[in-house]
């Protein structure tokens, strides 16, 4: 099948498709006399492997790890336990993350009443003034 065809059948793009092949996670389709790329069925299952994992938010490394595993019969189920507990601690982490920044933005929020001039807003005003955060260290795997 043709690139198109593979894109319309996992719902993405044929650039998401070539992306994924330059970053290794798909692998490069034979070519056919006429140097178009020509993909099969494995194709299919792995792409769609893919993009369902970028759905659930998972580094194109976490995919990878992933992918050996799944190619890899003999390794159990541990490592990809491990991996998916990992992920759930960097997503508990950046809800706690989301939670924090609704709430300084809910404090803002209340800085400004509305019906005033833009000189006399309470949120620019605190934006200007309010002291500048220290960059803190990401413990999201997003970085």
């Amino acid at each position: 099948m043709k690139i198109g065809e593979l894109a319309r059948l996992a719902n993405c793009t044929t650039d998401t498709i070539r992306f994924y092949e330059k970053e290794g996670l798909l692998p490069e389709a034979d070519r056919t006399e006429a140097n178009y790329r020509s993909y099969n069925e494995s194709h299919v299952d792995r792409l769609r492997f893919i993009r369902n994992c970028r759905a659930l938010d998972m580094t194109h490394d976490e995919v990878r790890s992933l992918l050996e595993t799944a190619y890899n019969p003999g390794i159990g189920c541990g490592a990809v336990d491990a991996l998916i507990d990992e992920h759930i601690d960097h997503v508990n982490t950046r809800i706690d993350e989301l939670l924090q920044l609704r709430a300084q933005l809910t404090k803002l929020r209340e800085r400004c009443g509305g019906a005033r001039p833009v000189e006399d807003c309470g949120i620019i005003h605190e934006l200007t003034s309010m002291e500048t955060a220290q960059p803190k260290s990401k413990a999201s795997h997003l970085g």
